[in-house]
């Protein structure tokens, strides 16, 4: 079960109604993208995710369509992440209806279809970077020839680290000006990217860390750990 922050007033209900809402919206998410759900960090912006504005498109209508809510595609844009939209749907989220209804019941949730098993998408992370670069140029994310050098591009030292911080700030990530020189392009930074933000093992430390967050609870923890050794 996804572990989501109460309110201080939230009622018990309502608090179940929000983690079963929550746990929807990435499974929505998940199906959209071609992940597993357990792939998918609820506090992580949607552009992170690899949501695009084509994609931003068919997800909302998912979630509109499976959760009988009626939110607009818009709000993605101020509730930016699953958690964010999950708690943003929820006011257009009935209580009485049958979908909560079966919920509180313990009725089965349907199985979200099999996806990867692998981290982002090389090519979801190029779309992501060329937009990025593209804000910092002045054109177009179509101008962008992801294999030209990013000197080649017109990328200076200032640009440089203007393009990493905005890189660090969708992805969380902590990359450094030397990057650019190791993958001077948008094909080579975006395998890095991939390869970097890729779904690990679970371990003592990084269960440690959710537990801290607030991402699982104590009974999760001790559950992962005891099923991965």
């Amino acid at each position: 079960m996804l572990s989501v922050p109460p309110r201080p007033d939230a009622p018990e209900g309502s608090l179940l109604a929000l983690v079963n809402l929550t746990a929807d919206v990435v499974a929505v998410l998940a199906d959209v993208l071609g992940l597993e759900p357990e792939q998918i960090n609820p506090r992580q912006t949607f552009r992170a995710l690899g949501l695009d504005s084509m994609l931003a498109v068919e997800f909302v209508a998912d979630v509109n369509r499976r959760c009988g809510t009626a939110v607009q595609v818009g709000a993605l844009a101020d509730h930016p992440t699953p958690v964010a939209f999950a708690r943003h749907a929820s006011s257009a989220f009935p209580a009485a209806s049958p979908a909560a209804a079966e919920r509180e019941e313990g009725a089965p949730r349907p199985a979200p279809p099999a996806g990867r098993t692998t981290g982002p998408d090389v090519l979801g992370v190029q779309h992501v970077l060329k937009e990025e670069l593209a804000a910092l140029l002045a054109c177009s994310p179509h101008d962008i020839d992801e294999e030209a050098p990013f000197r080649i591009l017109g990328v200076d030292s200032i640009l440089g680290a203007e393009f990493l911080a905005a890189v660090n700030r969708v992805y969380g990530t902590a990359e450094r000006g030397p990057v650019l020189q190791d993958h001077p392009t948008v094909a080579a930074l975006a395998a890095r990217l991939a390869r970097v933000l890729a779904p690990r093992p679970w371990d003592v430390d990084s269960v440690l860390d959710f537990v801290r967050d607030g991402r699982l609870g104590i009974d999760e923890a001790v559950t992962l750990l005891s099923q991965h050794g």
